[in-house]
């Protein structure tokens, strides 16, 4: 079933569309968000609201609407909603979208935290191999997943990106990330030499003649999009035999997690990926856990060493 959504409302087809290709949810999953934030809308239209304006008691009012309803099974389909609802208002704080979020004091039920996606290293050089080549466009996509690997930039970040954002010199590159706040993210040396090869053989033959300052382009000259970025995901990851799926964001989980395999600190992973709150960072220790134990018993003076307790 297809819900048709207001086109003046940006805040939720920019989240359906975050979901879909910078997430990479299923699409009865979308279609499950889209059908619960059609409903949440249809009610806020009541009150003369568009979902960016609405406050915590609107929230309260539609959610105790779906509790009141009898042919619906109440607790079950309120701890969803809510949890969707406030899953919507994080990603509009988070980008801008909203000065403050609405669902803050809302409760929902606990859920158990799922671990990520994440590529081991030969997969990964298996995916960045995929776009090898000479035409413009396989410099460019090539660019494309080295420096997404490299730095761990979210898709929206890396469709911003502009020519100058990358300092090949320097080894950095600078973005725009959630809530318009710019961060700095080293890069390194096979990301930095895509790019170069990318600028030099790949961007001056696509969409020839037109001037942008986007430093992706597509063969029209424009920018590209999320569509696009999921697309050569997804077409990699085949190419290269990978049984997952392959998502912008798993190239983002598997950045911080083979950063803190390396041995790489907690604090820095969560400055480069960008997150405010370091809990949101821990999640990749749970994956790194056998990796920073093998760092342990080789580093730590007493790792090896028994000691008797004396009672």
């Amino acid at each position: 079933m297809t819900f048709e959504i207001d086109s003046k409302q940006t805040g939720i087809a920019e989240f359906l569309s975050y979901l879909e290709f910078e997430r990479g949810l299923a699409g009865n999953t979308v279609a499950a968000y889209r059908s619960d934030l059609t409903q949440f809308d249809d009610f806020l239209k009541e009150k003369r609201l568009r979902p960016e304006q609405a406050q915590a008691a609107d929230i309260r009012d539609w959610l105790s609407a779906v509790m009141d309803s009898e042919s619906l099974p109440a607790r079950a389909t309120v701890a969803r909603k809510a949890s969707v609802i406030k899953t919507f208002y994080r990603f509009l704080y988070r980008e801008g979208l909203i000065k403050a979020n609405p669902t803050g004091d809302i409760k929902s039920p606990r859920r158990e935290r799922t671990l990520p996606t994440v590529l081991n290293l030969g997969e990964t050089r298996a995916l960045l191999r995929q776009a090898d080549g000479v035409r413009p466009a396989d410099y460019r996509d090539t660019a494309i997943l080295e420096l997404m690997y490299s730095s761990g930039l979210r898709v929206s970040e890396l469709t911003g990106l502009q020519t100058g954002d990358v300092d090949l010199e320097g080894g950095f590159v600078r973005c725009l990330g959630k809530g318009s706040k710019e961060r700095v993210v080293p890069v390194g040396e096979p990301a930095l030499a895509a790019v170069k090869r990318y600028l030099q053989r790949g961007r001056p033959f696509l969409g020839k003649g037109i001037k942008s300052d986007h430093l992706f382009l597509n063969r029209f000259g424009r920018g590209l999009t999320r569509q696009s970025i999921h697309r050569l995901l997804v077409r990699s990851a085949s190419g290269a035999g990978i049984n997952k799926a392959v998502t912008p964001h798993t190239l983002r989980h598997s950045f911080a997690t083979h950063l803190l395999a390396g041995g790489a600190d907690l604090r820095s992973v969560q400055e480069m990926l960008g997150h405010a709150d370091i809990s949101t960072t821990e999640i990749y220790t749970h994956l790194s856990r056998e990796k920073l134990k093998e760092i342990y018993r080789s580093a730590h003076p007493r790792a090896k060493k028994k000691f008797k307790v004396q009672g």
